[in-house]
């Protein structure tokens, strides 16, 4: 086993017993590291769910998509879903809107390279939105807008680049899920986005069953 990921249990061992980082008195170097050793903890629950050769074609395409991908285009990580590719609705959409714009396309278009890559893997689209109610677009709910942006991207992936349909599903969250405050107007953004989630094979009917658990509870999923 690597220092590294001897540091990323370590990290584990730590938060599990309930001791406290005072962030505040570390640098931004040590805030970075720990970070990165919190990116790699998340990573190591993932893989070591997954069998060998699942494991490797994840990790591949990690690589494959951070290399692709710019910062400002996208961010790539593990979470308990799988390898999640996430990027704001701005990069993708018009204020507002479900038509994807004419710059969505060069993304887009990374990302399908490395799902063909990796054709066994179920994926996820899921679209997310910030808590602010819907006034002027004409969108029923924040939800029913979350739900068109997530089948836009599906449709891109199935028509545009014969990605098999029977591997994606799409999920609109609305503002369910948010991964900052909606407080102010940079975490609203952060909340506007769409999530890829290239899942595990065993995890497959799980989410389908989570996209009909979102319907029937009045949300919205492929």
């Amino acid at each position: 086993m690597s220092w590294r990921m001897r540091m990323v249990i370590g990290l584990a061992v730590v938060a599990s017993a309930g001791c406290a980082i005072n962030l505040a008195r570390r640098s931004p170097w040590d805030i970075q590291q720990l970070a990165e050793l919190s990116d790699q903890m998340e990573q190591f629950k993932t893989l070591a769910r997954l069998k060998a050769e699942e494991a490797d074609q994840l990790r591949r395409a990690k690589g494959a998509l951070e290399g692709d991908l710019s910062a400002s285009e996208a961010s790539v990580g593990y979470d308990e879903r799988g390898l999640v590719t996430r990027m704001l609705d701005s990069v993708l959409f018009d204020s507002g809107k479900a038509q994807l714009r004419a710059g969505a396309s060069r993304v887009l278009d990374k990302v399908a390279k490395v799902l063909q890559e990796v054709a066994e893997q179920p994926v996820g689209i899921e679209g997310h939105t910030d808590n602010v109610p819907i006034k002027y677009s004409g969108w029923e709910s924040n939800q029913a807008l979350s739900v068109a942006r997530a089948n836009a991207v599906l449709n891109h992936l199935v028509q545009q680049h014969g990605i098999d349909p029977a591997r994606l599903t799409a999920i609109g969250y609305g503002e369910q899920r948010p991964i900052a405050s909606n407080e102010t107007a940079a975490d609203r953004q952060k909340n506007r986005r769409v999530e890829i989630v290239i899942l595990p094979q065993a995890s497959g009917r799980t989410y389908e069953a989570e996209a009909q658990r979102v319907s029937s509870e009045g949300g919205y999923a492929k």
